[in-house]
């Protein structure tokens, strides 16, 4: 049933369930585990009682098939993984700009003469963006670094593919960093922004013909008041300033962000404000310039591109019914947190999720994980086991995929797929292993598999024949999808191709006004009480994602664990603890009047604002409650938990509190939980 070849140890290499009541999960045919799906998904009183996750690791082919069964069946319930992390971007820059994605290319970064990155950590993060980075400041780049932790990857890089990273003293990245309080950035790029107004350094050509509202950001910021801006960044004015005059003397800067700007109540706002700063200096459609939010999942955005998303365009759903003849449900779906909530109200009976590990992804763990126990049918599209396969429904599956590494034959033929990058670029994938098991399926035969069983004949899709063919598939998305005319022949050139971007193209806009928007957000700053202090939830370096491959964090200075907390001294001295201390960590959130409880963390004294706390997720999701999420995109606010600290063992949550000393929220001392189901 499980591999255990060194290669493919971990992986499940046959279908799985757990039947109603079970404890167990036990072997099931591919056709009958299609069938059970059959079932449940027909037996619903409506196809909007379904929610199907997806996880940006899925290809362009899948995840094309995906959507289009999905909406086949007559839902458009298709939460994925941007509405946790990049969804805030996708928003903002849709509506400043009029295309959620970046503008930038590699060769942009290589060319830049200024690169900000504010919260992103590409050392831990995205450590192949280290070596563009290398090359632009070899290049004569400066970089400037705004976050609450000064992390060692931008500080100095040490290739371990050329000479000088391996023997020699490797190469000083961020010129500038500026260690900015949790949720400062708006009033950060706010006041930058008022600083080159009174300069005058701004691209007046470029605004007067590519951009709108202007004038109304301007007397906007001219109202700022700047000991606001000093309490909420926790910058000095000069720290600021000294930050604006490197964008002054800049003639191409590029904007790097992920989700340390992401995951704030305030987040679409402040993304608008890097918008506005960028607009404001021309720094849009031209080289060595632009917007780069930087995603990690492998093909997150292609994903989105493809459909997946509760919030299809109607150009979109046009599209599917003139190439495929039925019509698509034109409502909005459930997004992550609202699919949570359907499944704890019982308006959701079936969980389908292709890839990922929505339990350890997801807000609010105890909610999330009471939720997805109270569905009707629960499956899992997986490469290895995770600890979604152990909170389930009533009935569940696991249905093993290949992963991106494997050949992928189908009737005989060889088969590849496409991803696109954070820079719109799309390129084949071809699998050099053989599967790790006869019995694996790939995510695209798997997802056909479902549809003929679920829909039969309906619609008259063609689902064995673009399982046998992927091309045919490409086909499809050639018709459908904007920018993927002549799909089969440009993707099997080397090294792909770049997808159409109008404001990086020829700076035009397909925003409502035409132009760039200009958009004059208030600042907001997080009340964090006396005694608190403001979380932020982050990765290790030995971590992907939800994926933990260590408990050490070399480049943190932390080895053999993970339930620490990173502050700073002055706040351990004033909170009355030591170094080294260990301490439950609470959160309250004003509107549920809920403490939410993560125990055993040890302080460790970190160069960090003072007020400001970081803390590795999965292991702090419990803290972030699901109904705390960002405006205009709904995604959960994971990087400011206001909390306090107690010594460990001591809290006692109030009633209908949630307490969680592991990633999926059990607790020793409280009520035991009922036993997870086993692999037989």
């Amino acid at each position: 049933m499980t591999s255990t070849g060194s290669a493919s140890r971990g992986r499940i290499t046959e279908p799985l369930v757990k039947k109603s009541g079970g404890s167990h999960y036990e072997p099931i045919s591919w056709a009958d585990a299609n069938g059970l799906i059959a079932t449940h998904l027909n037996g619903l009183a409506s196809p909007d009682e379904a929610v199907f996750y997806t996880s940006g690791r899925a290809s362009n082919e899948a995840a094309f098939l995906y959507q289009l069964f999905i909406r086949a069946f007559g839902t458009n319930n298709l939460p994925d993984c941007s509405n946790m992390c990049h969804e805030s971007t996708s928003v903002a820059l849709d509506e400043s700009i009029g295309i959620g994605k970046g503008s930038v290319s590699l060769r942009d970064i290589y060319d830049a003469e200024l690169v900000v990155i504010a919260g992103q950590n590409p050392g831990t993060n995205h450590p192949r963006m280290l070596s563009a980075l290398e090359t632009a400041k070899l290049r004569g780049a400066k970089i400037i670094s705004i976050n609450p932790l000064r992390e060692a990857g931008l500080v100095n890089f040490r290739n371990p593919q050329k000479p000088r990273g391996v023997v020699g003293k490797g190469t000083d990245l961020a010129d500038l960093h500026l260690p900015i309080r949790i949720n400062g950035d708006l009033a950060f790029f706010q006041a930058v922004g008022s600083l080159l107004i009174e300069w005058d350094a701004l691209d007046k050509d470029f605004i007067d013909a590519h951009t709108t509202g202007f004038d109304r950001w301007v007397a906007h910021l001219r109202q700022m008041d700047w000991s606001f801006v000093e309490s909420t960044t926790g910058l000095s004015r000069a720290q600021i300033t000294e930050a604006a005059e490197m964008l002054r003397d800049s003639g191409a800067t590029i904007f790097c962000w992920a989700m340390g700007l992401t995951q704030h109540h305030n987040s679409v706002a402040t993304i608008k404000e890097i918008v506005n700063v960028a607009l404001a200096q021309g720094n849009i459609g031209k080289r060595g310039a632009g917007l780069c939010p930087v995603r990690g999942h492998s093909n997150v955005q292609g994903d989105r591109t493809m459909g997946i998303w509760e919030k299809p365009p109607r150009h979109f759903l046009d599209a599917l019914r003139s190439e495929f003849g039925f019509e698509p449900p034109r409502e909005h779906g459930f997004d992550t947190v609202d699919a949570i909530r359907a499944l704890r109200d019982k308006q959701a009976q079936v969980f389908i999720g292709l890839g990922g590990n929505f339990i350890q992804a997801a807000p609010d763990t105890d909610v999330t994980i009471e939720a997805m126990r109270k569905a009707s049918l629960t499956v899992q599209i997986s490469t290895k086991i995770n600890r979604s396969h152990l909170v389930c429904g009533d009935v569940a599956l696991i249905l093993p995929t290949m992963g991106r590494t494997e050949k992928d034959v189908q009737d005989g033929v060889e088969q590849f797929v496409s991803v696109e990058d954070s820079m719109s670029s799309v390129h084949a994938s071809r699998g050099p292993l053989e599967p790790a098991g006869t019995q694996l399926r790939s995510e695209v035969a798997i997802v056909a598999g479902i549809a003929e069983a679920t829909l039969g004949d309906r619609h008259g899709i063609g689902w064995a024949g673009m399982r046998a063919d992927y091309g045919k598939i490409r086909d499809h998305i050639s018709r459908v999808v904007p920018g993927f005319g002549d799909y089969n022949a440009k993707v099997d050139r080397p090294g792909g191709f770049v997808l159409p971007h109008p404001p990086r193209d020829s700076r035009t806009f397909t925003t409502a006004s035409g132009l760039g928007e200009f958009v004059a957000s208030p600042i907001e700053a997080l009340q964090v009480p006396e005694g608190h202090l403001l979380l932020q939830t982050l990765r290790s370096h030995d971590q992907f994602n939800t994926t933990i491959y260590g408990n050490s964090d070399r480049y943190r200075g932390i080895k053999d664990g993970r339930r620490v907390v990173f502050i700073h001294t002055d706040d351990i001295t004033k909170l009355g603890f030591e170094d080294g201390d260990f301490v439950d960590l609470i959160a309250r959130w004003e509107d549920d009047d809920v403490d939410r409880v993560a125990g055993n963390f040890r302080l460790v004294a970190y160069d960090t604002p003072r007020g400001s706390a970081a803390a590795y997720y999965p292991e702090t999701n419990p803290l972030v409650p699901l109904d705390s999420t960002a405006t205009g995109s709904n995604t959960p606010t994971s990087k400011s938990v206001i909390v306090s600290l107690v010594p460990a063992g001591t809290a006692r949550p109030a009633t209908g509190a949630r307490p969680s000393q592991d990633p999926v929220g059990s607790d020793e001392g409280h009520k035991a939980r009922p036993e997870p189901p086993q692999l037989s």
